[in-house]
C-alpha cells in the first residue's frame, strides 16, 4: 500500500477537505490584501486626503498666487484703498454695540468714561459683527501699548445711563462729512468734536473697511491707530505732530492716514506743524509702542 492509500484511509474525507481549505485561505489574503487599491481606484466617492508637508507625495499642484507679481499700488491720499463695501449714508442716529464691563489703567488725572455706537444703516457684518467692533475698541484701550501706558488714564466701558464722557461711534461717510466739517472731506478723514460736555469720536466707516495706504494692507493695525489718534485728541492732545526723522516709528498724533512724510502732509495743509522736508515714518498705532517691561 502507497503512504497516499494509508494517508486517504487514516484521515477519511479530510484528506480531500484540507486542500481545499488551504485554497479558500490563500485566496482570502490575497483578497484582503488587494481589495483597498481597487476600492480606492474604483470608488468615486473616496476620500483623498492631502497634507502642507514639504515631502507630501500629493503635493503636485500649481502654486497659490505670489504678491511679489502683482503691481504696485500708489494711491494718492485722498483714494481709498481696494476692499469691501461701506455705508455712503445712514440714518444719523446710532445703536449701542458691546457690553459695558472693561476697565483699564489707573487714572491718576483722567477717567474716560465711554460708550461705543454704530450708526443705523451702517452694516458692520463685513468686519466681524457690531460685537467684534467693540471689542477691538476695547482691546485696543486696554492695551498696555496705548494709552494706558501713562498712569494718568483709566478708561472704563460703560451704558449710556450711565453718563458717558465720550462716545465712540462708527459712521457713514456721508454722516461723517456733516459733524467732522473741514477742508479734509474728500479724504475720508475721521475726527474728534465736543460739543459742551459731550465728546464724540466720530470714525469714518470708509476708512474703518478699507485702510489707508500708508499702512500697506495692515487693517488691524490701522483701526489701532484710528482709535488711539481720535480718543488721544479726546484726552486733550489736539496738535498734531510731525515725524520726527527718517524711518522712525510714526507719532500717534501724526495724521497717518494720509501720509507718513512730512513733506506732502505739508503741501496738504501748511498751517500744520509738518516742516517741508522730505522725511518718512514707520506707520505705527501705538501711543508708547515699547512699554517698560514690567
Amino acid at each position: 500500500m502507497t503512504p497516499m492509500v494509508r494517508y486517504a484511509r487514516e484521515l477519511g474525507w479530510r484528506a480531500y477537505a484540507i486542500p481545499v481549505l488551504v485554497v479558500i485561505t490563500v485566496w482570502v489574503l490575497i483578497d484582503v490584501f488587494s481589495a483597498p487599491a481597487q476600492q480606492d481606484a474604483q470608488d468615486p466617492g473616496a476620500v483623498n486626503v492631502t497634507s502642507e508637508s514639504a515631502d507630501h507625495p500629493q503635493n503636485t499642484g500649481r502654486p497659490g498666487p505670489d504678491p511679489a507679481d502683482d503691481p504696485e499700488q500708489h494711491l494718492a491720499p485722498d483714494q481709498l484703498p481696494p476692499g469691501g463695501p461701506y455705508a455712503e449714508q445712514g440714518a444719523g442716529t446710532y445703536r449701542v454695540v458691546g457690553a459695558p464691563g472693561l476697565a483699564a489703567g489707573e487714572g491718576h488725572e483722567r477717567v474716560l468714561r465711554y460708550v461705543i455706537e454704530a450708526e443705523d444703516g451702517v452694516d458692520t457684518s463685513g468686519s466681524g459683527g457690531d460685537d467684534a467692533l467693540a471689542a477691538m475698541v476695547d482691546a485696543t484701550l486696554a492695551n498696555p501699548k496705548g494709552w494706558i501706558n501713562d498712569p494718568a488714564f483709566r478708561f472704563e466701558h460703560v451704558g449710556p445711563e450711565d453718563h458717558p464722557d465720550m462716545r465712540i461711534q462708527l459712521t457713514s461717510v456721508g454722516t461723517t462729512r456733516q459733524i467732522c466739517g473741514g477742508e479734509d472731506l474728500a479724504m475720508e478723514t475721521s475726527c474728534h468734536i465736543r460739543l459742551g460736555e459731550e465728546s464724540r469720536v466720530i470714525i469714518n466707516e470708509s476708512r474703518w473697511v478699507r485702510g489707508a495706504a500708508p499702512f500697506e494692507g495692515d487693517l488691524g493695525s490701522y483701526r489701532q491707530y484710528l482709535v488711539n489718534h481720535e480718543v488721544g485728541h479726546g484726552l486733550g492732545f489736539a496738535a498734531h505732530e510731525a515725524c520726527g526723522g527718517e524711518g522712525e516709528l510714526a507719532p500717534i498724533m501724526m495724521q497717518q492716514t494720509l501720509s507718513l512724510n512730512n513733506a506732502e502732509l505739508n503741501s496738504f495743509s501748511p498751517e500744520e506743524v509738518y516742516p517741508d522736508e522730505n522725511v518718512t515714518c514707520v506707520y505705527n498705532p501705538w501711543p508708547y509702542p515699547r512699554p517698560a517691561v514690567l
